[in-house]
């Protein structure tokens, strides 16, 4: 016996875990199976022509990876591309709930919707008629606000963390490797370590300063990071991603990385000096040491 829930997922914020916490519960009272099924790549990344891609809250790994960890049994992939959008709800039902999963129960959000086209019955109706029970969840808000990953995306592109966070359930986080810089930071006492993406497509937070907990070599660390263009030094437009570790002096090039964000600390300005930068690092410095990362 199968209980599953169908949709992108991005960001497993609380919204979706109003979800997956009923999908569980129906799972364990019944002895099945708890079951996501997710899609990739972003149905409007294949369907939207639009040069500007979607930004992601999560990759598929780290979806997965906070899939499990609130309980989920399985987590299933479908390829997401134009020929698998044009299949009606019943015939998604028929072709993947029952037959390639054995779905005997959905769970679905307050404004869930499946399939290509308009169909006059609802989810409810065409899963009867396939033999599913279905289970509508109601929306989950705070104060007024319905949250939604379109909401949080909006967060994170204004710099707001603290509401990013909060309606996620955890820190929004950035994973990648680190790349060789122009070592000028260790020239005034603030090496950085430079990150690259695996995921090009996830969303990186407005530019600023933040503090943020570092995860590199095995080992937790307080960091500043800042994203942006570096107006002080560079005339490069290209946004980069560096973090200041606190207390850390390692050669770090070509290893792993994530930064967990904690809170924005400032707006990146063009200093009039490197030694104006400097005194400035120095207080972003000293506001960090005595904040907690755990």
């Amino acid at each position: 016996m199968v209980v599953a829930a169908t949709g992108f997922f991005d960001g497993l914020h609380l919204g979706h875990r109003k979800v997956i916490e009923k999908l569980t519960s129906i799972a364990k009272e019944q002895g099945g199976e708890s079951m996501i099924i997710s899609f990739w790549p972003h149905p409007r990344n294949v369907l939207q022509q639009d040069a500007y891609k979607l930004r992601l809250l999560t990759t598929l790994e780290e979806k997965r990876e906070l899939c499990f960890s609130l309980g989920i049994d399985r987590f299933e992939v479908i390829r997401f591309d134009k020929e698998f959008s044009q299949l009606s709800t019943e015939e998604f039902f028929r072709g993947y709930l029952i037959e390639k999963y054995k779905v005997s129960t959905l769970v679905v959000g307050y404004d869930h919707r499946l399939g290509h086209g308009k169909d006059e019955r609802n989810i409810e109706e065409i899963a009867a008629s396939c033999g599913i029970r279905t289970v509508r969840v109601g929306k989950f808000q705070r104060g007024e606000r319905v949250i939604s990953s379109t909401a949080i995306r909006n967060c994170l592109l204004k710099g707001d963390i603290a509401c990013a966070n909060e309606w996620l359930g955890y820190r929004y986080s950035l994973h990648g490797v680190v790349i060789s810089g122009n070592r000028l930071g260790r020239t005034i006492g603030f090496p950085t370590a430079n990150m690259q993406l695996y995921e090009p497509l996830k969303l990186v937070p407005a530019t600023g300063v933040y503090f943020v907990k570092v995860e590199v070599t095995g080992g937790t660390y307080k960091g500043i990071c800042n994203i942006g263009t570096r107006p002080t030094v560079s005339s490069d437009t290209s946004r980069r991603i560096e973090t200041h570790i606190l207390d850390f002096d390692e050669d770090i090039y070509g290893l792993d990385i994530r930064i967990s964000f904690i809170e924005r600390l400032r707006d990146e300005r063009r200093f009039g000096s490197l030694e104006e930068l400097r005194q400035q690092l120095l207080l972003d410095k000293k506001c960090c040491i005595d904040k907690n990362i755990f």
